[in-house]
């Protein structure tokens, strides 16, 4: 059965997904209008943390690319969670598709957000969970 979790934090400006599971075609369209909902709300800066994704395939990689072309059309930012020290799935998939440098890559949320962001706690009410499974 495939399935992911999406934890959503604010923190200051900056909005991190937390993924948990598998990347593929079933569940890659649920990140895709995530990051869609997070724009249209006005929130520009993202951080996908997926440290915790076990597979990847093509069709997650895509939306990790469309998900970077979205936010630099509007002045937007995005930043992934690809720790050095896991043998890391994704971290793989992008380097052997030639497109992690397309990404600008951090260990953990905390290097990924500025230090005033990091002082800002997620509000109550602030976090968000979706658990897909066909």
């Amino acid at each position: 059965m495939t399935t992911i979790e999406v934890d959503e934090n604010e923190y200051g400006s900056w909005t991190v997904f937390r993924v948990r599971g598998e990347m593929d075609l079933v569940t890659s369209p649920r990140i895709r209008r995530r990051v869609h909902d997070a724009v249209a709300g006005g929130r520009h800066d993202l951080v996908i943390d997926l440290s915790a994704v076990r597979f990847c395939d093509s069709s997650g990689v895509g939306v990790l690319i469309a998900a970077r072309r979205l936010l630099r059309s509007c002045g937007g930012r995005l930043r992934l969670i690809l720790p050095e020290d896991r043998d890391g799935h994704v971290g793989r998939v992008l380097t052997a598709l030639g497109v992690r440098r397309l990404f600008e890559v951090y260990e953990d949320v905390p290097g990924a957000l500025p230090a005033a962001a990091v002082a800002d706690a997620p509000l109550p009410g602030q976090r968000v969970t979706d658990r897909i499974a066909p």
